[in-house]
Order: structure tokens, then C-alpha cells, then sequence
């Protein structure tokens, strides 16, 4: 279902504004992706002549606000959302559940929790109350959370991205090492199917995701967003060897458990010497250095299945260390010419 464009506010919250029928109606949301999932939702629900909820129960417990919103928005959700979403219901917040809404002193709560969990773990279940009062009906209070840093994860440097790549190959985790340094996520690599690998035309088609849920392990038709389903040019040679060396080209491609394949590409990185990264970090890698061998934005979006820019350069593309050195010697170096790049000696300026 298509939705406006997100942005995202000052305050660090994301908001677009749905437009149906002449009517105005704006969403705002913690994260883009509940900002996405909102604006999805509250367009299907105007869509079928549906409201949300517009009164509170007097006796609503915070756990039976939850409730209501994970079971009212369950189907639209992915099932690795609402398998959350449950682990922060009965996990969170436990001396507040069976509080009435009215009787729970929100700030408490919060500085309660952050005694025992992380702000990023607090942050994210409060993501899933804030909309949970929001669906009742219930004023939404401000509560203050420290702001969550930005973990910077490691990624490859460019000259160790070959060594990375001798370290795995013939080992059993190969394809799936060399399949993420294509910049595909763990669940759209696990959802892969021999059907999905097209070795004439060297091309891996995505789609699909491999997630967990509250059941376990499912299989999702869509990825993560809609730029998501994409082909994926078979770029490493080494990759192409790996998959037509393989006899039996049926079911999953790669069927290695992910702590499995963590610990192993983790092992594969202190042989050959390099930056030790994660799974995610062969993501990170990859479009690096398509950043570093300048490839446009555009291109690196496509492959890798990124909504837009801003998610791209603020979380995955940074400047390889080698980079860094050759701008900053280009920089020195026009202090150091008698005459600058137009010609003009810098100190007649």
C-alpha cells in the first residue's frame, strides 16, 4: 500500500500525513517503521470504514491496553513485529501491567525500568505503549529517556574485504558470507530458495523474508519494505564459483543457523587478520564500499534495498579509514604547492 513520504522531525520523531478523501490526518511515530506500519494501517482502517477505539475503559490495565492494540493491528504486522511486541508485553513494565492507566505515574515507570534495562531496551517498549495508549484513547504523557546512541558497528575496510574473502572460501558458510557482502539482510538471505539464483544470467532475486514470530521461524512473502524485493547482480566471482560448485540445487540456499554462521564468520575474520564484524557488519561492509569505489547512491539503494538516502548515509555508508587519509593528503597537499589548483599563490590571497 502506497504512503507519503516520512520525515523526520526535529524533535527525532518521524511523521507523514495521509490525505483521503479531503481529509487531512497526520501520523507520528517513535521509529520510521512504526511511522510506516501506522500510515499503512490507518489507511486500510478509513479504507473499510473503520475507527480506532475513541473511549478508555475506566478499569483498562496498561497490560490490556497492549493487548488490544497487538490483537487490533496483528495481521498487518510482521510477524517478527508482533513477536516483539509479546516479548515487551509480558517482559516490561512488570509492576505497572496490572495498573489502571489512570493510577500508573508514567516517569516513575520509565526511571523503574532503566534500573533494569538499557535506554534502547526501555526506548523500544515504550515504542510499543506510547501507540497502545494512543489506541484506547488514553492522553499519551510525556516521559523523558535518555537519548540512545548510535552504535557504530563494525564494518570491513576495503583492503580487508579480499582477505575476508580467501578466509571463507571452502568452508561451509561460504556462500552465505559472500552473499551478505552483497548487502542482503540475514532474513532475506535465509528466505533464498535455489529458485531464487539465477547462474545464467548471474542475478539472485529477493524477495521474501526467513523471520522469527511468536511461533517460530516463518516464512514472510514481502521484505522489509517495498524496495526490498529487488534482484541482486552476482558481483564477487568468487560466489558464482561457490554456487555452481554445489550438486544439489533444491530447497533453501542457506540453511546454516545464524549464531552458527556468526560465531564462524566471526573465526574467519581473526584468520585472516582483519576487523572482526558481524553478520549485519558484511552489510555495513558491502555498502561501503560501494561508497568507496563511488558508486552512485542511487545504484547502492537498488542493490541493497534501502527506502531512501538519509537511512543509507546515516547508518551504513562511512568513509573507509584509507578514504580518509587520501582526502586529507589531498587537502594538506594544497598548502603545501607553491601555487594553488586555479593557479594563484596562496599567500598573494
Amino acid at each position: 500500500m502506497k504512503i507519503p513520504k516520512i520525515e523526520k522531525l526535529p524533535s527525532g520523531h518521524y511523521f507523514c500525513r495521509l490525505r483521503i478523501n479531503g481529509v487531512s490526518i497526520p501520523i507520528t511515530a517513535e521509529s520510521e517503521d512504526e511511522c510506516e506500519t501506522l500510515a499503512i494501517l490507518k489507511k486500510a482502517e478509513l479504507k473499510a470504514g473503520k475507527t480506532r477505539v475513541q473511549k478508555t475503559p475506566k478499569n483498562t490495565t496498561l497490560k490490556e491496553a497492549m493487548e488490544k492494540y497487538i490483537a487490533h493491528y496483528r495481521s498487518g504486522l510482521s510477524p517478527s513485529t508482533v513477536d516483539r511486541y509479546l516479548q515487551y508485553k509480558d517482559g516490561r513494565f512488570k509492576n505497572y501491567l496490572d495498573l489502571k492507566l489512570s493510577e500508573i505515574k508514567w516517569q516513575k515507570m520509565i526511571d523503574d525500568e532503566l534500573k533494569l534495562a538499557s535506554e534502547k531496551t526501555v526506548a523500544n517498549a515504550w515504542g510499543l505503549v506510547r501507540p497502545s495508549l494512543k489506541h484506547v484513547g488514553y492522553p499519551v504523557p510525556r516521559v523523558k529517556i535518555a537519548p540512545v546512541p548510535v552504535k557504530e558497528i563494525p564494518f570491513l575496510q576495503p583492503e580487508e574485504i579480499k582477505p575476508f574473502c580467501q578466509a571463507v572460501k571452502g568452508r561451509t558458510y561460504e556462500i552465505a558470507a559472500l552473499i551478505e557482502l552483497h548487502g542482503l539482510r540475514m532474513s532475506e538471505m535465509k528466505a533464498l530458495d535455489w529458485k531464487d539464483i539465477d547462474l545464467k544470467n548471474g542475478i539472485i532475486n529477493v524477495r521474501g523474508a526467513y523471520v522469527k514470530g511468536p511461533d517460530g521461524f516463518v516464512d514472510k512473502e514481502t521484505n522489509k519494505n517495498k524496495t526490498s524485493t529487488r534482484p541482486v547482480p552476482i558481483m564477487i566471482p568468487q560466489l558464482a564459483e561457490a554456487l555452481n560448485a554445489v550438486d544439489k540445487k533444491e530447497g533453501r540456499v542457506v540453511t546454516i543457523h545464524e549464531s552458527v554462521l556468526l560465531r564462524d564468520v566471526k573465526r574467519a575474520c581473526e584468520r585472516a587478520g582483519v576487523t572482526v564484524v558481524t553478520n549485519h557488519g558484511l552489510r555495513h561492509s558491502f555498502a561501503s564500499l560501494c561508497f568507496y569505489l563511488k558508486i552512485p547512491n542511487r545504484q547502492i539503494k537498488e542493490w541493497g534495498g534501502w527506502k531512501n538516502d538519509a537511512t543509507l548515509n546515516r547508518i551504513y555508508i562511512r568513509l573507509a579509514a584509507s578514504m580518509q587519509t587520501e582526502n586529507k593528503n589531498t587537502f594538506t597537499k594544497f598548502f603545501e604547492d607553491k601555487k594553488s589548483a586555479n593557479g594563484t599563490d596562496p599567500s598573494a590571497l
